[in-house]
């Protein structure tokens, strides 16, 4: 019962220290984490400016245009070329706007499903660290009902043993008052 008691103590200390491996295991998984969202923000911060800056040229070519059909129309050129002009001054900002997005998804999306692996990942060793303390407790539950059956086995020797003190004093009486008898007669 002692050897088994000891063993269970080893195993609850090795249990203790996969534990701890497995939180600073967590803890650079955290760190990792962040330092790969690091480049992410500074990328996003870099694509904002990017936008901020097309949508200030977006804005000029509108100003622009506003002045073309608010100027009157100069004598030589047709009207036919001034609507194709527009239309493609128009079109340009359009698509200088569409390409950082497309590039925006385009790199974000790799980032995006490593993100999402990590946090899976993360949320199962969580759930493993749940279910090793959940061992972990019935262990301790496990060593105490031990340790309750080893107190009364040893309240059962003592009793057993009072028994027999008792028992010995019975017939140590019994023999002195046979011998004291004896010499009496």
């Amino acid at each position: 019962m002692l050897l088994l008691l000891l063993l269970l103590l080893l195993l609850l200390l090795l249990l203790l220290l996969l534990l701890l491996l497995l939180l600073l295991l967590l803890l650079l998984l955290l760190l990792l984490l962040l330092l790969l969202l690091l480049p992410l923000l500074l990328l996003l911060l870099l694509l904002l400016l990017l936008l901020l800056l097309l949508l200030l040229l977006l804005l000029l070519l509108l100003i622009v245009l506003l002045l073309l059909v608010l100027l009157p129309p100069p004598p030589p050129p047709p009207p036919p070329p001034r609507l194709l002009l527009l239309l493609l001054l128009l079109l340009l900002p359009l698509l200088l706007l569409l390409l950082p997005l497309l590039l925006l998804l385009l790199l974000l999306l790799p980032l995006l499903l490593l993100l999402l692996l990590l946090l899976l990942l993360l949320l199962l060793l969580l759930l493993l660290l749940l279910l090793l303390l959940l061992l972990l407790l019935l262990l301790l539950l496990l060593l105490l009902l031990l340790l309750l059956l080893l107190l009364q086995l040893l309240l059962l020797l003592l009793l057993l043993l009072l028994l027999l003190l008792l028992l010995l004093l019975l017939l140590l009486l019994l023999l002195l008052h046979h011998h004291h008898h004896h010499h009496s007669q």
